[in-house]
């Protein structure tokens, strides 16, 4: 009798990478593997990886040397973003045994039904112009929310960005797959389900990623409020260009959508937004910001903002900063840049230096915190329903408010994945 092999994942990146490592757990879990910590010896790891920034890459390294190290008899299989971008780079890791590009990640229980330690690293990728189809995905008994797959890929062509290379063309689900899938989850008790893509607000390219279905992000919306069971839906990120006034008022109306967006913005200057190749300018920004707040006052608005882009002198760096200050955002997600191969922006000067990057970020990193602590004391005394978390923390559990508040409050097992009104 063949002994059962196990397996143990990483995740590096985004929800959308969280979505994906889960489905992948369960394909092996359904073939007879046992699942394993990381931090567990196990006969196999899988890591999926992100290719967003330098550390990232610099994560992945790290942790197969780790493998190495502790298990050297292990197989270590890469997947993900870096590993679509930079397959021949990863295969010369030692230690590494199996690259999974983007066509073949979901492919991975018969590479490895082929696999064996010792041979060379093994690559299975195709050019990315040539992965169509859409894989759905969501992460599932990992977390007390969900991370719903439904869009991947991207069209846009940001002078920074990588993504489009590592995943594709712009391609969703259909709505009548996400809705069974919903309706799935539904009967696992999930209460909140994180709608995710690489740009969702794109939601209704089918898989070959053309528009022939006739959905669209609001379409999808609409009727994922009707399906019974799901109590919390939450948008992960949508572009401000695709965030329409529509959708604004179907979130401020809905019972089941939460007030909370993440909009990207990157940067506060129009010249740099210029430089970004981004799809908009910062006014149109402004416009989003106000009419979500003239609909929901108690709305988080979070913000995806890049310091030091090439080009970004002090000026520029504090128009950014200035236009954060004045908006009424709730918290920022900072992201020094780092040069990417393949990407425009690497012809782009002058080279903002290292140092003055992470300035920028620090000061940036103050300002939302800033930002937080004020939008928080707004609702201090009014009540929110918080959904609290399964985990016992050394005695504590947190979860987060309709409005995305964190709480933290000592562990009551009753309380655990379940939605409780709660005075901030």
């Amino acid at each position: 009798m063949q002994k059962q092999r196990s397996v143990a994942f990483h995740t590096l990146g985004c929800k959308l990478n969280f979505s994906e490592t889960s489905t992948l757990s369960r394909l092996l879990e359904h073939e007879g593997f046992e699942k394993k910590h990381f931090d567990e010896t196990a006969d196999i790891y899988v890591i999926n990886t992100c290719s967003v920034t330098d550390n990232a890459d610099k994560e992945c390294r790290h942790l197969v040397r780790r493998i190495q190290r502790n298990t050297p008899e292990s197989l270590v299989v890469i997947t993900g973003c870096y590993a679509q971008l930079k397959p021949q780079e990863i295969a010369s890791i030692p230690g590494v045994d199996l690259v999974l590009g983007a066509s073949e990640k979901f492919n991975i229980v018969k590479h490895l039904s082929e696999l064996s330690k010792g041979d060379s690293a093994k690559i299975c990728s195709c050019e990315i112009d040539e992965v169509t189809g859409f894989n759905a995905s969501f992460s599932a008994n990992d977390r007390t929310r969900t991370f719903l797959k439904v869009q991947d890929g991207c069209d846009y062509t940001c002078s920074f960005c990588t993504i489009p290379k590592a995943r594709g063309k712009s391609r969703s689900d259909t709505i009548a797959n996400v809705l069974e899938n919903v309706k799935e989850l539904a009967k696992t008790q999930v209460k909140e389900i994180v709608l995710t893509g690489v740009n969702l607000g794109d939601f209704g390219k089918g898989p070959e990623g053309n528009k022939k279905n006739n959905e669209d992000f609001l379409t999808l919306l609409e009727q994922l409020d009707e399906v019974r069971g799901i109590e919390r839906y939450r948008i992960s990120s949508i572009e401000p260009n695709l965030l329409t006034n529509e959708i604004i008022e179907f979130v401020a109306k809905s019972k089941k959508l939460m007030p909370h967006f993440h909009i990207p913005l990157q940067s506060g200057s129009n010249t740099m937004l210029a430089a970004m190749r981004r799809r908009y300018k910062r006014e149109l920004y402004t416009e989003r910001v106000a009419f979500i707040k003239q609909l929901m006052p108690h709305c988080s608005i979070g913000v995806d903002v890049i310091v030091g882009f090439p080009g970004e002198t002090e000026e520029l760096f504090k128009e950014t900063f200035d236009f954060l200050h004045s908006l009424d955002v709730s918290y920022l997600h900072v992201f020094t840049y780092s040069e990417r191969e393949g990407t425009d922006a690497l012809n782009l000067k002058p080279v903002v230096p290292i140092s003055i990057r992470n300035e920028r970020n620090k000061k940036l990193r103050n300002l939302s915190y800033m930002k937080l602590q004020y939008f928080t004391q707004q609702h201090v005394g009014k009540q929110r329903k918080v959904l609290f978390e399964k985990y016992n923390k050394d005695g504590i559990m947190e979860g987060y408010s309709d409005n995305y508040i964190r709480i933290a409050t000592p562990y009551r097992k009753e309380w655990a994945n379940e939605i409780v009104e709660w005075v901030i």
